[in-house]
C-alpha cells in the first residue's frame, strides 16, 4: 500500500466512526500522508447571535481537518492541544473549507496547522498537537512466516 492509499484507507476508517463531523455535514475532500482538506456547508442554525457563523462550528471543521490530516499513518491519533485564530466572520449560507497540513512529526507527537477559509478568504487559523495514543485504524495485515 502506498502511503497515499494508505492515508486516504485511513481517512475513511476514521470518518467512518465520526459521528458528530458527519452529523454536521462535513464531507473529506483531500486525504494525503499529513494533509486533508474538509469542508462544510454553514447552515443558518449555524449562526450565533450577531448573525455570523459560531466560532464553536469553525474549530470544529478545523479540528476535523487536522483529525484526518494526523491520522494518515494509520496510527490512532487524538489532539493534546489546539489554538484557534478567528480573523474575520465566517458566513451562514456558504462553505467553509479546512486544509491541514503538517508541520513536524517525531516519535508519537505532532504539529498541524489548519487554515480555515471561506469564498477565498481566510477566516481563522488553528494549531494542533497531536499525539499518537497506540493501535491503527486499520486492521493489521497478516504477518509473513
Amino acid at each position: 500500500m502506498t502511503p497515499e492509499q494508505r492515508a486516504q484507507a485511513s481517512a475513511e476508517a476514521l470518518w467512518t466512526g465520526d459521528r458528530a463531523s458527519r452529523s454536521l455535514g462535513m464531507e473529506i475532500l483531500e486525504a494525503g500522508p499529513g494533509v486533508s482538506t474538509v469542508a462544510m456547508d454553514v447552515t443558518i442554525e449555524m449562526a450565533n447571535g450577531v448573525g455570523t457563523a459560531h466560532g464553536g462550528f469553525i474549530f470544529a471543521l478545523a479540528d476535523s481537518a487536522f483529525a484526518v490530516a494526523c491520522n494518515s499513518y494509520n496510527e490512532r491519533t487524538v489532539a493534546a492541544h489546539c489554538a484557534i485564530t478567528y480573523l474575520r466572520p465566517g458566513l451562514p449560507g456558504k462553505r467553509m473549507l479546512a486544509r491541514a497540513r503538517e508541520v513536524s512529526r517525531a516519535g508519537r507527537s505532532g504539529l498541524y496547522d489548519v487554515e480555515i477559509s471561506q469564498e477565498g478568504l481566510i477566516i481563522a487559523q488553528f494549531r494542533g498537537h497531536s499525539r499518537s495514543i497506540g493501535g491503527t485504524l486499520l486492521p493489521e495485515p497478516p504477518s509473513e512466516p
